[in-house]
């Protein structure tokens, strides 16, 4: 069941997409995006690599291709922009997409200091440009289905009938009756990693920006509130756990790992308030409780199922076990890719076709500037908070 409204393509044509670093995520990910979409349309490849270009040209068949971004990006027949280079090179991507007015989706997080994230801000809001960031998790069915339910939950609650009240109408009045507080599970498995997320060069704060990001944004987005302080602790790149208060007095905890399986859900969330629950698992399957007319499980597609006769139940037991079966099939065949079958479906796609509804202006805004800031800020937040063993608040970080 999916709550959240699809978006239909109507009659214009595709928008022409140029995308600038073409490398493992772009492969993956954005441009069989673009060529399965009804609604936008692979036409350059951009990469600083011959044997990357050459790829992509027999394996996506771009329009063109090109070395120099300056020139992909001019180019009249594109329409807008998508950066997948590393966040070292983001900032005069966008720089030169602004100067063309055209539109930017920027994968995550859209720079690596507070100087460029702040330089990019101005850049989008002084050119104008829709800009979407790529927190495409925003755009996961189980996720928008999530939300819809529990924001109608927090803003105009809908008690059930069974809850206890013990005190009744002698119940003492409390300023944080209701308040919603998240946490965060993520579980990963840090020999799957590149070698560079250890260089200081290459990323000078590790998973604490490029993979947190992606979970302060969606708790930013649930819980609809500006954060306002960070605490945070981090044993090493491989473990690390967070609090976030925020100007409401909602609050958000997150853990991360580096020291666990595939053989187990990644991500875990847990939304509570008003009286009410709203579970993500592995965005395959939304349980609630507590909270009146919504469904209390609902079960989501599965991407590149190869044991579609396992776990027919879906949701999380149908999940492990059809995990089992790609696990025991990489064994007996000695490929540990083989373990990577029926993953839940992230948004990727559909955040990409969600931006060109906003281009066209027949959508809303997915993840601007400001939203992909404000997650950004966190992180930051985190990052001095772990290294400095103190509560630091969000305005310390901002230019004065």
């Amino acid at each position: 069941m999916n709550l959240h409204k699809e978006t239909r393509p109507e009659d214009a044509p595709p928008l022409r997409f140029a995308v600038v670093g073409c490398g493992m995520l772009a492969q993956s990910q954005h441009l069989p995006n673009l060529v399965r979409s009804r609604q936008a349309a692979l036409h350059t490849c951009c990469d600083l690599s011959p044997e990357i270009l050459a790829h992509c040209r027999q394996a996506f068949h771009p329009a063109k291709v090109s070395a120099d971004y300056h020139q992909a990006i001019a180019d009249p027949e594109i329409e807008a922009v998508c950066i997948a280079t590393t966040e070292k090179f983001r900032l005069p991507v966008i720089e030169a997409a602004a100067a063309a007015g055209k539109p930017v989706y920027c994968e995550k997080p859209v720079a690596r200091t507070l100087a460029e994230l702040y330089a990019i801000q101005r850049l989008v809001r002084a050119a104008g440009i829709p800009f979407c960031a790529g927190h495409n998790r925003r755009s996961a069915p189980a996720l928008l289905d999530a939300r819809k339910i529990f924001r109608a939950h927090m803003e105009q609650p809908r008690p059930c009938p069974w809850r206890f009240d013990r005190e009744g109408a002698a119940r003492p009045p409390r300023a944080d009756d209701g308040t919603a507080a998240m946490a965060v599970r993520v579980n990963d498995d840090w020999y799957s990693w590149k070698a560079w997320v250890f260089d200081a060069a290459q990323a000078p704060h590790g998973p604490m920006l490029f993979e947190m990001t992606h979970f302060t944004d969606i708790c930013n987005w649930f819980l609809a509130a500006e954060p306002e302080e960070v605490t945070a602790l981090e044993q090493g790149p491989l473990a690390s756990g967070i609090v976030v208060r925020y100007q409401t007095g909602e609050l958000a905890t997150l853990m991360m790992t580096g020291n666990g399986t595939f053989g187990y859900p990644k991500e875990l969330y847990e939304l509570f308030g008003r009286g009410g629950a709203v579970i993500i698992d592995h965005l395959l399957e939304v349980r609630t409780a507590g909270l009146a007319d919504v469904p209390a499980r609902m079960v989501y597609p599965l991407l590149n199922d190869r044991h579609p006769d396992v776990g027919a139940e879906g949701g999380l037991a149908g999940w492990l076990a059809k995990k089992q079966a790609a696990c025991q099939d990489a064994v007996e065949r000695g490929d540990p890719m083989l373990s990577f079958a029926a993953e839940p479906d992230k948004g990727h796609a559909r955040a990409l076709d969600r931006f060109v509804d906003e281009i066209r202006g027949r959508g809303p805004q997915v993840c601007g500037i400001d939203e992909a800031v404000a997650a950004t800020e966190v992180a930051f937040a985190a990052i001095r908070s772990a290294q400095e063993k103190r509560a630091v608040r969000i305005e310390e970080l901002r230019p004065r």
